[in-house]
């Protein structure tokens, strides 16, 4: 029987599909963006119009004689993707292939099983699953961009720019760099040198058609005319193009793209891009490969055609094959002989030349196999089978060279594996070509299986030869079926194994082979109960019951497997006490709200204890609830006194947890509680007397036959809840009941449909109780019966509210204005609100008068404002518990609104509950009063860390210096500095150096900004005067450069509220406060364009409370002395007078020794670096004349070590050697002292020690403290005298 034309065979397609000329695309960004418009990348848009039916281009490779090209295609790439592709992302690929492929194929699961005789009697075409060639695409795909193969190497380059690019020329020239190049062209394995195509994509969106022109004029004049195109799209307004088919329905992928995508493109623009490509491939690609394919058949039959040529070929390859095998062989470079002639095949195979593709793949193979290149030439000899395939010439040459491509690949090992099941594909759709079926079943039965889930592909298609081939291998068929059915399960894909097994029990029915029949029904049976499609599965299990050929131990198999699909089914049964799933009643919880309700299931799960803390003193007391609100001995029955109080139209919510026994799926649906609901004043027992009343589903209920009949019941809504429980799985679901009327509500159990066909029931009340009674746990005083028992009240007003714009994460110090919406559904109105926060270190509530203003404007400093200390109100601080405005009164849907400071006051898992207590203006009501219960959690992230470091001044008493260290703890935010500021009226801070010296703009994330600062303490000052205006503008420090915004008030809220709680967080004595300083960094983040925020500047505070400005030691002194001394050496050495002053402040007696050490240390430059410690930080520069030293609280005192021990002395201290004397407390004394130069130089005077003790009373010294010291040695401070030699 003659072959149809090859092109038109399923391979014939194929390889139209996959050996085409490839375009490598280049575009910016903005021109994906114009497209991505329409749900479509750049290479989508165009790839609908690159495959070509009727081009009918003329054709003239080698021969004089032209041709014409009917069919041709281009493939697009990204120059990203032109790689040789992930195998793991490959594999996970073709697994959703196979994946979404069972999902679509479960729709026919429902039908019977087709007889084998329609089978035999259906085309190959209808039968076969259309995925398949999806599938065997795909692997195709696995194996491109090899470096051994010429047909997937870009013929050209399509670089696209947008209008909207900034100087697009130069954007085409930056496209095109080795940065933006795959690999495979730098490094030598491709051609750099390919024809360049320059497109620029207009947005007509953004109606700039003058400047697109204008800019096409200047492409033409830089890169040619002929290479230049302008792409107008987007030319639709609406986001619905003009055309009625969608010509990207079959290239979009369904896994990444919605089924209904806007479309910008209309027939214009459509027809533009049609036009574009179709220009690009008949005068520019084709062309070109023409002219390639002319130039190297030249350059080729000048070096290597022709006896004189070949000859000189071998003599040079000789003893190549005693070398070293190598899989992949030699490294061929684009630029030698042997990838020109394969260049030269696979253009003349893309042009469909293929008698010169074959010459030279004839030509190169022996070269390839010589050189033992074995991949190269596995990749040779599989295209002259396909070359002999599209000629349909020698079938036995054909079939001879993709066996020894096959052959060759499986040799070469793991790199050769996808090449070998491409080889396989071509090889066996060659076969099926040819009516081959048998064969080509042997060929998939050996495409390797690196993946157990491509084995059972590559089994089913092998099955499907075995249909096909004549005459029918009907066993074979069924067989290979089952090993593949086999395989997918082991993948867990389920539904493939069922479709598989179907398949075979059409071939196995009616035969005399029980056991596998039994075989294929049981796995069958069970795949279907796995996937809940119970009613087959129990078909299928009906077959395998009368197993009598079957063990003993198969037979207890298959009943137990029918009996438990039977029990999930129960169309006729209602299972009291279903064990599946199982009840867990450790998680069995009831919700419902009373005087407490709640804004969000969150809320409702906090232990109930925590709440009760945060409303003590907000709630009436438990005697005044009963007396005066609920007043209940006077209105409830005395048998009801016990029930918990619930109301008409909210809901009773019921946490109840179902755990599944079984190691397998199975689903619960339709579950609802079974409550029961009479009038107050009935007197009879519930039980008795009312009937159990369900909401049920009238759908479901059609479907499924049960004993009962359920009515629906106005009196109350029920929730119903589906849900999947995995082997092994538990989960809690919550269940709600909503009565509408007054009246007694009970709720009774939960009901289920199990796989919606057995019906399960458990009952609460006595299971619970059995189980207590069995535990021998003393009965509680309110039992089971009574939780579950609701007394159900009229309509009360419930508030609902939210804060906005709170944060979900969010970094430490954010500042923020937020607000509280509260709303009342009911038209009767709610008063005398409050609201108290847990932690008010993060969230306070703001003065009424912020909502007017703007936010951080609000936070400024006014003009005429004085810094005063920080204050606030001590019943605001104490209780925390927020008094809204007396005639604030909510009802009717209206909302109200009221600001609140939220500050992140440190990092975290921080959780927030709110209560608002408010009261009913319905005097009648039962319950007077109700509190909302509020909880929100949120993640604080570090941002700055701030430290201070204070050393007392060496030139003044009362001074500090600080140092200031901030680290910018994020992993990408940048901050910049706003402004520190001291708290308190007692202090002034100023710079100690300029604002610009201040290093940073911006602190990036990981940076370290350190500034030094001059801390005055003006208590004494400002006493004498009793003046804080003199203070007012020096207790602030702008820091950020270029910063047009004023100071932020700390001494008014949110901020010096938020100081005040941070004070109180970290608690000190009364003591310790009056040598401390508190300092507040005010900063602001980088702004994110991409963020919309409700406050387009973030403003963060940190608050550093409690710095010591302490000394361990109770003296401070000063040395005074001329700091440059001229003598005349050459008559007598130099006498100096130096005075030490020596200051005692603390509130004892001290006793002070001095003692000097003479020293021959001469230091002749003060500011040598030796003379520092690299460990030692903080205040270490020289001092101005005017300045002094003061002792450091760091152990480890600078001293400067002589340079030569052996040298004499420069000078000596004369005069007593050692002095001690006492001072009284807060007093002073002045010490003479007197040294002895005997040469020019500068010296230091630091080499002596200031011995101190205290000298307290025996009483006092009973109630110091253990850990302060009584005595101590301190270093003397580094002192310069220069004395220089006078003329």
């Amino acid at each position: 029987m003659a072959m149809v034309d090859p092109a038109n065979t399923t391979l014939g397609r194929m390889l139209l599909d996959e050996i085409s000329p490839v375009v490598m695309v280049l575009r910016t960004p903005l021109v994906e963006e114009s497209c991505r418009k329409n749900g479509l990348s750049f290479t989508e848009m165009l790839s609908p119009f690159c495959n070509f039916n009727n081009i009918d281009v003329p054709v003239r490779t080698a021969s004089d004689q032209p041709y014409r090209l009917r069919k041709f295609r281009l493939r697009l790439f990204y120059a990203s993707e032109i790689r040789q592709p992930n195998i793991e992302v490959a594999k996970e690929r073709l697994k959703q292939v196979i994946t979404h492929a069972g999902e679509k194929d479960l729709l026919e699961f429902s039908s019977d099983p087709p007889q084998i005789e329609t089978v035999l009697a259906t085309s190959e075409l209808e039968f076969l699953p259309s995925w398949f060639q999806y599938f065997n695409k795909e692997l195709v795909a696995a194996a491109c961009f090899s470096e051994h193969e010429a047909f997937d190497h870009p013929v050209a380059c399509l670089l696209a720019v947008s209008s909207k690019d900034e100087d697009p020329v130069n954007k085409f020239v930056d496209l095109f760099n080795t940065n933006q190049l795959p690999s495979l062209l730098n490094d030598g394995a491709m051609d750099p040198k390919i024809p360049k195509h320059f497109f620029l994509v207009h947005d007509n969106q953004d109606d700039l058609s003058e400047k697109a022109h204008r800019i096409l004029t200047e492409m033409r004049s830089t890169f040619g005319v002929n290479d230049c195109r302008l792409i107008c799209i987007n030319s639709s307004a609406d986001g619905f193009g003009e055309h009625q088919e969608n010509p990207w329905a079959f290239y979009k992928d369904t896994a990444s793209h919605d089924q209904q995508q806007d479309c910008f493109l209309n027939v214009d623009d459509i027809d533009e891009l049609r036009n574009a490509m179709q220009d690009l491939s008949s005068k520019h690609i084709i062309p070109h490969m023409e002219l390639k394919i002319r130039i190297l058949n030249q350059q080729v039959s000048a070096t290597r055609k022709g006896f004189r040529n070949q000859l000189k070929n071998l003599w040079w390859r000789k003893g190549k094959e005693d070398g070293p095998d190598y899989p992949s062989g030699p490294t061929y470079t684009f630029s030698s002989i042997e990838s020109q002639i394969r260049v030269l095949g696979d253009y003349a195979f893309m042009l469909r030349d293929y008698e010169l593709a074959l010459s030279n793949y004839r030509l190169i193979s022996t070269d390839y196999k010589l050189d033992k290149a074995w991949k190269h030439y596995a990749g040779v000899q599989e295209m002259m089978g396909l070359t002999y395939f599209m000629l349909d010439q020698s079938r036995k040459d054909a079939e001879y060279c993709m066996e020894n491509a096959f052959s060759t690949y499986m040799k070469i090992g793991s790199s050769g594996l996808q090449n070998a099941t491409r080889c396989g594909l071509w090889w066996g759709e060659m076969l099926k070509a040819r009516d081959q079926y048998k064969d080509a079943a042997g060929v998939y039965f050996r495409i390797p299986g690196e993946e157990p889930l491509h084995s059972a592909v590559m089994l089913e298609q092998a099955s499907y030869c075995y249909l096909f081939s004549s005459p029918p291998m009907l066993r074979k068929y069924g067989f290979h079926l089952v090993l593949s059915g086999d395989l997918y399960k082991k993948c867990d894909q389920i539904k493939h194994a069922i479709r598989t097994y179907r398949g075979a029990l059409s071939v196995f029915n009616g035969t005399a082979w029980n056991r596998i029949r039994d075989h294929i029904h049981f796995h069958i049976g069970k795949w279907y109960a796995i996937l809940g499609i119970s009613d087959e599965a129990i078909n299928h299990m009906l077959e395998v019951l009368a197993c009598g050929h079957q063990s003993k131990m198969t037979q207890e198999l298959f009943l137990r497997e029918f009996f438990q699909i039977v029990q999930k089914t129960g169309k006729t049964f209602e299972v009291s006490r279903l064990q599946l799933p199982i009840i867990n009643i450790s998680s069995f919880r009831v919700v419902f709200e009373d005087h407490r309700t709640y804004a969000s299931s969150s809320a409702a799960g906090v232990r109930e204890n925590l709440w009760s803390s945060l409303e003590e003193d907000m709630v009436p007391s438990l005697s005044v609830m009963k007396t005066n609100w609920l007043e209940q001995p006077k209105i409830l029955p005395k048998k009801y006194r016990e029930s918990s109080v619930c109301v008409a139209g909210e809901a009773i919510k019921v946490d109840v947890g179902f755990r599944n026994p079984l190691q397998i799926p199975i689903s619960i649906s339709s579950i609802s509680l079974i409550c029961e609901h009479y009038a107050s004043s009935a007197e009879k027992d519930s039980d008795a007397t009312s009937s159990i009343i369900s909401h049920h589903n009238d759908e479901e209920s059609s479907k499924l036959s049960v004993n009962r009949d359920f009515s629906v019941d106005t009196s109350f809504n029920l929730s119903e809840i589906e849900v999947t429980l995995e082997g092994g799985e538990t989960t809690v679901v919550q269940l709600t009941v909503t009565p509408k009327i007054e009246g007694i509500l009970k709720i009774v159990g939960v009901r289920w449909k199990l796989s919606g066909l057995v019906v399960g029931v458990y009952n609460f009340d006595s299971d619970m109780m059995r189980k207590r009674v069995a535990k021998g746990k003393r009965k509680s005083k309110k039992s089971m019966k009574d939780n579950l028992k609701f007394l159900v009240i009229k309509s009360l007003p419930r508030l609902e509210g939210v804060i906005h714009h709170l944060p979900i994460t969010v970094y430490a110090g954010d500042l923020r204005l937020l607000t509280l919406e509260l709303r009342n559904p009911s038209e009767t109105s709610v008063k005398n609100l409050k609201m108290k926060v847990n932690n008010p270190r993060f969230l306070n509530a703001a003065d009424q008068d912020v909502m007017n203003m703007e936010f951080p404007a609000c936070l400024e400093k006014l003009p005429n404002s004085t810094h005063s200390s920080v204050q606030v109100e001590t019943s605001k601080s104490s209780s925390n518990t927020f008094q809204f405005p007396e005639n604030a009164s909510i009802s009717g849907e209206k909302a109200f609104i009221w600001p609140l400071w939220f500050r992140a006051a440190a990092s975290g898992s921080i959780s927030l509950y709110v209560t608002i207590y408010y009261e009913v203006e319905d005097l009648s009501a039962l319950i007077r009063y109700r509190t909302l219960r509020m909880h929100y959690s949120l993640e604080v992230l570090p941002s700055l860390h701030v430290s201070f470091k204070i050393s007392p001044c060496t030139s003044r008493f009362q001074e500090f210096l600080v140092r200031m260290d901030v680290v910018n703890k994020t992993s990408s935010e940048s901050f910049q500095v706003h402004q520190l500021s001291s708290v308190g009226d007692e202090w002034e801070i100023a710079l100690l150096e300029p604002i610009d010296a201040i290093p940073l703009e911006f602190l990036m994330a990981g940076q370290v900004l350190s500034c030094f600062f001059k801390l005055k303490n003006c208590r004494a000052r400002l006493t004498a005067k009793n003046e804080v205006s003199t203070t007012s503008e020096k207790a602030d420090v702008r820091l950020g450069h270029g910063h047009k915004g004023g100071f932020l008030d700390i001494s008014s809220s949110p901020i010096t509220l938020f100081h005040h709680y941070e004070r109180l967080h970290e608690e000190m004595s009364d003591q310790e406060h009056q040598n401390t300083v508190d300092f507040i960094l005010i900063s602001q983040m980088r702004s994110d364009s991409n963020t919309v925020l409700p406050n387009s500047i973030k403003v963060f505070s940190h608050h550093t409370c409690h710095c010591s400005i302490a000394s361990t030691s109770p003296i401070w002194w000063l040395m005074e002395s001329p700091r440059t001394v001229k003598h005349d050496f050459s008559t007598t050495f130099c006498e100096i007078n130096l005075s030490l002053t020596v200051h005692n402040s603390s509130e004892d007696d001290v006793s002070v020794s001095i003692n000097t050490t003479d020293s021959t240390t001469t230091i002749n430059s003060v500011s040598s670096p030796t003379a520092v410690s690299g460990n030692e930080v903080g205040w270490h520069d020289l001092s101005p004349l005017t300045e002094i030293k003061v002792t450091s609280d760091v152990p480890g005192t600078r001293v400067v070590k002589s340079l030569s021990p052996e040298s004499v002395s420069p000078f000596i201290w004369s005069g007593a050697s050692s002095t001690r004397f006492e001072l009284k407390s807060l007093s002073s004394a002045e010490i003479p002292l007197q040294i002895c130069v005997f040469t020019p130089g500068t010296y230091d005077l630091s080499n002596y020690l200031l011995h101190w003790n205290l000298l307290s009373s025996n009483n006092k010294r009973d109630n110091l403290n253990e850990s302060e010291p009584s005595s101590g040695t301190c270093q003397g401070y580094p002192h310069y005298i220069t004395v220089l030699q006078k003329d």
